[in-house]
């Protein structure tokens, strides 16, 4: 495989640490593409199945990381989005 052909690092996007590559890794997304494929909040159900645990600034490191910004660097309004459907999982 050529290097332009290897598969994207989970870590090498924004706000995907050691922790968060591990469980989506154990969520079955091991690659960026696989996440972008996945989706924000099919990527964050997985997790949160295996680790209730899983907080709102997770899912939106995650989105953050699919749309390749820093979390912090949503709009408002895809923030809020975020907090409905996170507040919808409890």
């Amino acid at each position: 495989m050529s290097p332009s052909k290897q598969p994207l690092a989970l870590q090498s996007l924004p706000n995907i640490g050691t922790q968060t590559a591990r469980q989506l890794r154990e969520a079955g997304i091991n690659t960026g593409q696989q996440l972008q494929e996945t989706g924000t909040e099919a990527a964050f159900l997985r997790i949160k199945t295996i680790h209730p645990d899983a907080c709102l600034c997770k899912l939106m490191a995650i989105d953050g990381a699919i749309k390749g910004i820093r979390w912090h660097l949503l709009p408002p309004e895809r923030k809020a989005f975020l907090k409905e459907f996170y507040g919808q999982l409890k």
